[in-house]
């Protein structure tokens, strides 16, 4: 696709970090705040934050996330943008996408995916094509009894994207959705539409997401798009050796600080799981900066024991 959908953003180059208002953050979504952070000022960019609320939001947690972020020393360019003020720009990109014919409306349900066979060597998963090639018939009929989903037209089965610590990596690339059945867009589209109005070229989010990275690079090349410059950084995982989450104790700024471990130590410890500090050593977002460098990242998770 030519350029139709390319923002004329007149931002500086820019990092992000991009936290979704569920629930509060705990310490492996703010030691990943802190790399991107540090990503992105090494490199001389503007440091942004975004609030991805466009599923579902927990009253007052966007303001303990940032109230957060803060207490540990990060600060950012500019407003915060909320993905909710931005209904329009998403309408407009995905309206475009479908006056160029490179949609189709799905009417599948998760189980039908699920359910379906899919071509050989496709992940688990992987969109089938059930509603691909439907006529005008078939999909009047589905519209009678289900809304439809709005899904990318897939003009290729993988991608590429570059890696600052996972170099190149390549990933599967079927026909995902755009825009949810009850008319939400989705965050694969939402994202990408974000991160280039915005300036966004450096996207450092937990390795979970890395194998998002691939369809998120290729619908920023057909919309016209640079695909912004990754580094999925290693997760924090509890004792048990999985993903850290609320249930595992004190883990958030709160559960720590009931502790006695204050903002200021939270930070430490952040800094020492990374390299850039001894254990017990108070340290600043100045003093990372300074100390910083991408090549000597733990490649690792680490594990934190709430206990």
């Amino acid at each position: 696709m030519a350029n139709d959908f390319a923002p004329a953003s007149r931002f500086a180059p820019a990092g992000r970090f991009a936290p979704s208002p569920s629930g509060d953050l705990h310490i492996g979504n703010l030691r990943t705040a802190v790399l991107a952070f540090l990503f992105a000022r090494s490199s001389d960019r503007r440091f942004l934050m975004r609030v991805e609320d466009l599923d579902r939001v927990r009253p007052g947690a966007q303001e303990r996330q940032l109230a957060d972020l803060a207490s540990i020393g990060l600060t950012w360019d500019g407003p915060v943008l909320q993905q909710s003020d931005r209904y329009d720009a998403y309408s407009s990109v995905i309206g475009g996408l479908v006056a160029e014919g490179d949609t189709f409306e799905c009417f599948c349900t998760r189980r039908e995916i699920l359910d379906a066979p899919t071509a050989p060597h496709a992940p688990q998963g992987s969109y089938p094509g059930t509603c691909r090639d439907l006529t005008d018939a078939e999909r009047d009929e589905r519209r009678r009894t289900r809304p439809a989903a709005i899904r990318l037209r897939s003009e290729v089965t993988s991608f590429t994207v570059t890696d600052i610590l996972h170099r190149e990596f390549t990933g599967d690339v079927d026909d995902f959705v755009l825009q949810r059945n009850d008319g939400t867009p989705a965050y694969n589209l939402a994202v990408v539409v974000d991160d280039a109005a915005s300036g966004v070229d450096q996207v450092v989010r937990g390795d979970d997401l890395l194998t998002s990275a691939p369809r998120q690079a290729y619908l920023a090349t057909r919309l016209g798009y640079s695909p912004p410059e990754y580094a999925h950084v290693p997760m924090v995982l509890n004792a048990d050796h999985k993903r850290l989450a609320k249930r595992d104790g004190a883990v958030t700024v709160a559960d720590l600080a009931e502790q006695g471990v204050d903002a200021e130590s939270v930070l430490s410890m952040i800094a020492a799981s990374l390299g850039l500090a001894d254990d017990g050593e108070k340290v600043t977002m100045n003093d990372l900066g300074e100390r910083f460098s991408p090549s000597a990242l733990p490649r690792d998770p680490w594990i934190f024991d709430a206990g």
